[in-house]
């Protein structure tokens, strides 16, 4: 009696998902990301949606909701409906915080259906031209003589830009000090104003402002100069032997959205990622393109949360 109620029960629920798909989607589109506006994350989730809501038919709605690293809207996303309605526009962020808290609502990866990635890119560490320190050597040997007296501003705890730092002091073996903001662009205003000496920040976030002249890049964190910058060196060549450090951008939907609406999505992503005036937006922002299948994403993830609970434990830095 149980087994028959038991395959009653997945033949409706199957019927109901084959449903699903064949009409989706009905309805706007809510697409969810974890920074402040104006952020690279909310770039990225605005170039992608308005071009993927042509081929759907529907409108996208771009969400944020910011703090604690973005863990606050993959919470959100992670306890959604399954019906591909609400979706996360997550970063490498979503891998660090994995490895950084101790109690997060949700599993990084067992809690979500991947779509497909979106992009690459490096991070920038940035100073303002009148700094003391011209290239990331001097900064590190400031440091190594300062103990916890440099400090670099970033978007947050738990953001890939906080471990980035992390990563940084303990293979050069120095002290920074971390100061969260909440943002990219918050973190760009307190630089600006003095009010912190460096940040580390994706390039979208300060190429205007080193443009313009008020900024300067010191190091890339990537394995290879940022083609954006090609005169800044990477902080490897500035002595910081392998660090190697950079952020991605991916969809995402709850755990359990049917297969036929993750790949409807999917094939209007990789879509969208051909439009030549949306490639080269990402590109615009510091991001190697690069889009995937959800299989290829999910292994990916996994990935980088392993890379970084490592990075936490070898770095003995504090879990949140």
């Amino acid at each position: 009696m149980l087994r028959r109620k038991l395959f009653i029960a997945v033949a409706l629920w199957s019927a109901a998902a084959c449903t699903l798909a064949q009409t989706y989607p009905e309805r706007p589109i809510k697409m969810l990301q974890g920074f402040a506006p104006g952020g690279n994350a909310d770039a990225i989730a605005r170039a992608v949606s308005g071009e993927m809501s042509k081929g759907l038919l529907q409108p996208f709605v771009v969400e944020g909701q910011a703090g604690a690293g973005g863990t606050i809207a993959a919470t959100t996303v992670s306890k959604a409906k399954p019906d591909g309605y609400t979706l996360l526009l997550a970063t490498g962020g979503h891998a660090v915080a994995g490895a950084l808290y101790n109690n997060l609502a949700y599993r990084t990866v067992q809690d979500f259906d991947m779509v497909s990635t979106i992009t690459y890119f490096p991070f920038l560490i940035v100073v303002a031209t009148d700094s003391k320190w011209s290239n990331l050597t001097a900064l590190l040997a400031n440091a190594k003589a300062n103990p916890d007296k440099v400090a670099y501003g970033t978007a947050g705890i738990g953001s890939t830009h906080h471990l980035a730092g992390e990563l940084l002091a303990s293979m050069s073996k120095t002290q920074l000090l971390h100061v969260p903001y909440r943002g990219d662009s918050a973190a760009l205003t307190a630089l600006l104003a003095g009010d912190i000496p460096m940040i580390i920040a994706p390039p979208t976030a300060v190429l205007a402002n080193i443009k313009a002249g008020k900024l300067r890049a010191i190091a890339t964190t990537g394995p290879q100069r940022w083609p954006g910058l090609p005169d800044v060196p990477t902080a490897a060549e500035q002595g910081v032997a392998g660090y190697d450090v950079r952020s991605w951008a991916g969809l995402m939907a709850p755990a359990g959205t049917p297969r036929l609406v993750i790949d409807r999505l999917n094939v209007e992503l990789q879509k969208a990622l051909q439009v030549p005036a949306v490639k080269a937006r990402l590109e615009d922002m510091g991001g190697e393109v690069r889009g995937s299948t959800p299989e290829e994403m999910r292994v990916m993830v996994a990935n980088q949360t392993q890379k970084w609970i490592q990075v936490v434990s070898e770095a003995k830095i504090p879990k949140q």
